[in-house]
C-alpha cells in the first residue's frame, strides 16, 4: 500500500477542506444535511450503475461518498477506522443466505 493511500492521509486531506470551508460554523457539518449529500451521490451511483455509465463517473461518484462519509466521521467526532473493524468483526460472524438469487449477509432473526 502506498502511503498516498493511508486512512490517515485521507482523512487529514478532508479534515483540511472542512477547515478550508469553515463547516463547522457554516453548516457544512451538520448531520442532516451531511445525510441528505450522502443520499444524493448515492442516487449518482445508482445512476452510473442503471444507465451504464462509463465506470471513470462510478469511481468518481464513489469518492465522493467516500469523502463524504469520512467527513461525517469528522463532524459527528467518531473513529471511522475503529468503526470499520469493530463492524467486519461482527460481519464476519455472520451466515449469509442466498435470497432471490443473490448472497445477502445479515443479522437475520428469525420471524
Amino acid at each position: 500500500m502506498n502511503d498516498a493511500d493511508s486512512y490517515t492521509r485521507m482523512l487529514d486531506a478532508v479534515q483540511a477542506f472542512h477547515d478550508k470551508h469553515d463547516f463547522k460554523n457554516t453548516g457544512g457539518e451538520d448531520l442532516v444535511y451531511r445525510v441528505a449529500l450522502m443520499a444524493e451521490e448515492l442516487g449518482e451511483i445508482s445512476a452510473c450503475v442503471t444507465k451504464g455509465k462509463d465506470k471513470h463517473e462510478l469511481v468518481e461518484e464513489c469518492a465522493d461518498l467516500f469523502i463524504l462519509l469520512m467527513g461525517t466521521a469528522i463532524a459527528a467526532d467518531f473513529d471511522l477506522a475503529a468503526a470499520f473493524w469493530d463492524k467486519m468483526k461482527k460481519l464476519e460472524q455472520r451466515e449469509s443466505r442466498t435470497i432471490n438469487g443473490r448472497i445477502r449477509v445479515s443479522e437475520f432473526r428469525d420471524s
